[in-house]
C-alpha cells in the first residue's frame, strides 16, 4: 500500500509537472523571439528619432540576420499606397523556409507593417525532452526512494511479526523454554511480554497439574497396595465365605488400579499437534542455540548420527524442551566436548538420543535423586530433569541416566509409523516423575 501510494503521488505530480515543463520551454522560446523583435523595433525607432526618414517598405531585413535564431525566419508584411491610390502588399523575408508547426512572435512597426519572427517547433523539442527527462529521473528517484523506505519499513514490521508468530506457534506446540526476544517496537514488545507471561503461567500450571496427578496417583496407589495386602491375608482364612469376599475385594482393587492407570495416562496424553519429528533438525537447532555459550567456556558441542534415523512420532516442543535441559545441564555441570548422539533401535521401534560429556559425572549418592522433583545438585530449581522426564513420558518414551561417570542421559522415543515384532506384547509402564 505504501508503494502504491508513493507511485500514485509520483504520477499525480509527474503529469502536471511534465505539462508545465513543456509549456514553460515553449514560453521561453517565445520570450526569446520577443526579445529579438524588440531589438529590431528599437532600431527602427532609433533611426526615426535621429531624423532618418525610414520607410518600413524599404527596411533591409538582412541587417537583422544575426538576430534570427538558427533555422528561423524573419518576415515583413506591409502595405504601401501607390501613386494612383492603390494599396500594394509587400512581403519580404530572411532565413529558412518554415514547416507547418512553428513558434512565432510578431511586432507592429506602423499602421500597415508587421514584423514576424518564427522558428520550427522541432528547435524547442530537444530542450523540452531534456527537461522532461530530468523531471522523470527526479520523479523516478523519488518514487524509488519512497518505495525503498516503504519496503524497509514493511520488513522492519513484518520480520518481528513473523518471528513473534513463530515463537507463539512454538509455544502452542509445547515449547515453553525458549525466550521471548525484544524487537525495539513498543507495541510488539508489549505483545511479546504478555505472551511471555502467558508462557510462564502455562508452564507453571502444567507443572502444578502434573504434581497433583502424580501426588494423587502416588497416594491412591499406596492405599490400594495396603488394601491389597490385607485382602491377600484374608484369602488365607479358614472360612470359605471370607475367602470368597476377600477374592472379590481383590478383584475390585485390581480393577480400580487399572482404571487409575488409565486415568493417569489419559491426563498426560495430548494428541493435539502430534506428528512426525525430524530429530536431527531439533538437535541442529539446539546446537545452534547453545554453541555460543559452549564456545565462551572453551568447550565444544557437536552432534553425531549413527546410521539413518527415522522420524519420531510426537510433539517437537516436548522433545526440544527435554533435550535443551540435558544440554544446559551438561553446559553447567559437565566438561570437555558434549556429544548429542542419535541412533535407530529398529528391534523395538524406537529412536534413541543420548547426551554425554567428559565431565566428572554424577556422584553415586545423588544419582538416584536426579529425577526427583525439587532435587538440585547446584543453584537451579530442581525442576528441569523432573519436568523433562514427564514430557518424554507423555510422548510414550523414556528419559534415563544410563551412565554416571561420565554422565550420559538417554531419551528413547517411538519411531513414526513403525511397529516392531511382538509389539502387541510390549507393555510400557509409565513411571511417575515424582
Amino acid at each position: 500500500m505504501m508503494i502504491v501510494t508513493v507511485a500514485l503521488m509520483g504520477l499525480l505530480l509527474g503529469v502536471p509537472l511534465t505539462i508545465l515543463t513543456v509549456r514553460g520551454m515553449s514560453a521561453e522560446a517565445r520570450q526569446n523571439l520577443s526579445e529579438s523583435l524588440k531589438r529590431i523595433s528599437e532600431y527602427v525607432l532609433a533611426e526615426e528619432t535621429v531624423g532618418h526618414d525610414l520607410e518600413v517598405a524599404d527596411l533591409d531585413l538582412k541587417q537583422f540576420r544575426l538576430l534570427v535564431p538558427a533555422g528561423g525566419r524573419l518576415t515583413l508584411n506591409a502595405t504601401v499606397t501607390g501613386a494612383n491610390g492603390v494599396e500594394i502588399p509587400i512581403r519580404r523575408a530572411v532565413g529558412d523556409d518554415q514547416a507547418e508547426s512553428t513558434i512565432s512572435e510578431s511586432v507592429t512597426l506602423g499602421p500597415h507593417a508587421t514584423l514576424t519572427l518564427e522558428i520550427p517547433q522541432e528547435n524547442v523539442r530537444p530542450q523540452q525532452l531534456v527537461a522532461v527527462g530530468v523531471l522523470l529521473v527526479v520523479l523516478t528517484g523519488s518514487v524509488a526512494g519512497g518505495a525503498l523506505v516503504a519496503v524497509v519499513t514493511a520488513r522492519r514490521l513484518a520480520e518481528p511479526l513473523t518471528a513473534l508468530a513463530a515463537r507463539a506457534g512454538a509455544m502452542a506446540r509445547g515449547d515453553l523454554s525458549s525466550g521471548w526476544p525484544s524487537y525495539g517496537i513498543d507495541e510488539l514488545d508489549r505483545v511479546a511480554e504478555a505472551l511471555a507471561d502467558a508462557n510462564q503461567e502455562i508452564a507453571t500450571r502444567l507443572e502444578r497439574e502434573g504434581e497433583i496427578v502424580g501426588d494423587v496417583s502416588h497416594q491412591l496407589r499406596s492405599r490400594l497396595t495396603a488394601v491389597h495386602l490385607r485382602l491377600d491375608e484374608l484369602t488365607l482364612h479358614e472360612d470359605p465365605a471370607v475367602v470368597a469376599e476377600a477374592e472379590a475385594g481383590l478383584e475390585q482393587v485390581e480393577r480400580l488400579s487399572r482404571e487409575l492407570d488409565e486415568l493417569v495416562a489419559a491426563s498426560r496424553e495430548d494428541s493435539a499437534g502430534r506428528g512426525a519429528i525430524d530429530a536431527r533438525d531439533v538437535v541442529d537447532t539446539l546446537i545452534g542455540d547453545f554453541e555460543p555459550a559452549f564456545r565462551a567456556k572453551g568447550r565444544r558441542l557437536r552432534a553425531e548420527t549413527l546410521g539413518r534415523v527415522p522420524t519420531i512420532s510426537g510433539k517437537p516442543g516436548r522433545l526440544r524442551e527435554a533435550l535443551s535441559v540435558l544440554i544446559d545441564n551438561s553446559l553447567q555441570h559437565g566438561a570437555g566436548t558434549t556429544t548429542v548422539r542419535l541412533a535407530d533401535l529398529p528391534a523395538v521401534g524406537m529412536v534413541r538420543l543420548t547426551v554425554a560429556d567428559s565431565g566428572p559425572g554424577i556422584a553415586d549418592e545423588i544419582a538416584v535423586d536426579v529425577f526427583r522433583r525439587g532435587f538440585s545438585g547446584g543453584s537451579r530449581s530442581g525442576m528441569g530433569l523432573s519436568l523433562s522426564r514427564a514430557l518424554i513420558e507423555a510422548e510414550g518414551g523414556r528419559l534415563d541416566l544410563i551412565s554416571r561417570r561420565p554422565a550420559v542421559f538417554a531419551i528413547v522415543l517411538p519411531a513414526q509409523g513403525r511397529r516392531p515384532s511382538g509389539a502387541d506384547h510390549i507393555t510400557r509402564v509409565r513411571v511417575p516423575h515424582r
